[in-house]
């Protein structure tokens, strides 16, 4: 099949056929096998964060920054997993990736991975959508292993979908790392897609400190520490000006984390991160944002919100995809959290952490979940702190 015609059946949120994937995904590996660790582009470009999978904001997305190959595109990552329509996002970017090697680029994230991608909606997707015997998930998953780690932006800007490591201290030995293969637990490859940045504000400091600790933790903050996600690292301002300076680098531009505006700057613009899937599970209210890059002094954050498709087909998609029936208003909401709560299953049926829901649900209330029609954010930090160490996964999103 051409790639134009696919283009066609894609942009109208049509399936390719599995010979077609299977194809594509051989023709791209092909592709990047030839590419660096670290890719140098130019501008202009729009530098795109998390889309998770919501193909409907990806649409609205290109609709206000212009398709491929009008405008220049660099990914960050994290493309599937969360959305339910992560078959599409993916396919889609693969054919512009084919169609239009130059005009698009696609860096790896911590959701490009066999793990993840096993307890995180996709896998799921891929069986659903095209049978118990399909290989098109495997045969997807293969490719995420050729995709780059890195950019550079007119040699000044350095681009990646998490962070920095303490194993990197220069861009060259980003060069060197074997990516083809399963994003590892730990080292310099995971870091680069799972660390964050954390900033240190001397104004909110907790009462009751005295200036020994405050300045303890002030110094602490400002290095490498153990990330809460359980892979990779935080890092603070003083590794973020050693990294920029050793390897002349201007500033950051990252994703991996929600803003709740679509982007947020750190350390006075060292570092930027960019968010793109708006009202991210279709719940979080959020919006979304689009780098758009001029030149390295000239740039413009495009923010939007979510596609008009979603508030009038998400109900009905996730009935269709999860349950092939209609859901009644009173049932859609209740049925939205079963389909999010099962990604927290095992393969027994058993919820994480070998517990009753409800039992884990009481012990991240105050007031316990007598109610079980009351609505439970499964994606809060207090409930993955809670259920991250018992999942089958080792590290979590």
């Amino acid at each position: 099949m051409e790639l134009d015609r696919c283009l066609e059946l894609l942009y109208r949120g049509q399936l390719l056929p599995e010979v077609t994937i299977d194809a594509l995904c051989f023709k791209l590996k092909e592709m990047l096998v030839k590419e660096s660790n670290v890719i140098h582009i130019s501008t202009p470009v729009t530098v795109v964060g998390d889309m998770h999978g919501q193909f409907h904001d990806m649409l609205e997305m290109f609709r206000i920054g212009g398709r491929c190959p009008d405008t220049n595109y660099l990914f960050l990552g994290d493309y599937v997993d969360r959305g339910l329509y992560s078959v599409e996002t993916i396919l889609l970017l693969i054919t512009l990736k084919l169609r239009y090697p130059q005009r698009i680029h696609l860096l790896r994230g911590n959701h490009e991975s066999r793990q993840i991608t096993q307890s995180y909606g996709f896998y799921t997707e891929c069986l659903n959508k095209y049978g118990g015997n399909s290989k098109v998930w495997r045969v997807i998953t293969d490719l995420f292993d050729y995709l780059v780690l890195s950019c550079i932006i007119d040699d000044e800007i350095f681009c990646v979908h998490g962070g920095l490591s303490p194993n990197v201290q220069t861009i060259d030995q980003i060069r060197i790392i074997d990516r083809f293969r399963e994003i590892p637990h730990d080292g310099a490859m995971a870091d680069l897609v799972w660390s964050d940045p954390e900033e240190n504000n001397i104004n909110d400091r907790s009462p009751g400190l005295n200036d020994v600790a405050d300045e303890f933790l002030n110094e602490t903050s400002e290095h490498f520490q153990v990330s809460p996600r359980g892979a990779g690292y935080t890092f603070g301002r003083s590794v973020v000006e050693k990294f920029l300076q050793l390897n002349g680098m201007d500033r950051i531009y990252r994703a991996h984390q929600l803003c709740s505006e679509g982007y947020q700057i750190y350390f006075d613009g060292l570092v930027t991160t960019v968010w793109s899937a708006p009202n991210y599970c279709y719940r979080c209210g959020n919006k979304a944002s689009i780098l758009e890059l001029y030149n390295k002094d000239s740039f413009y954050f495009n923010v939007f919100e979510e596609a008009p498709e979603n508030k009038t087909t998400t109900g009905v998609s996730e009935t269709e995809y999860y349950n092939d029936e209609m859901l009644t208003p009173q049932s859609s909401s209740i049925t939205t959290r079963k389909i999010i709560s099962e990604y927290f299953e095992d393969e027994s049926g058993n919820h994480t952490a070998g517990r009753n829901t409800s039992s884990l649900y009481q012990e991240l209330s105050p007031t316990g979940f007598d109610d079980m029609n009351m609505e439970i954010d499964v994606f809060s930090d207090a409930y993955q702190s809670k259920s991250a160490s018992h999942r089958r996964v080792e590290y979590f999103l």
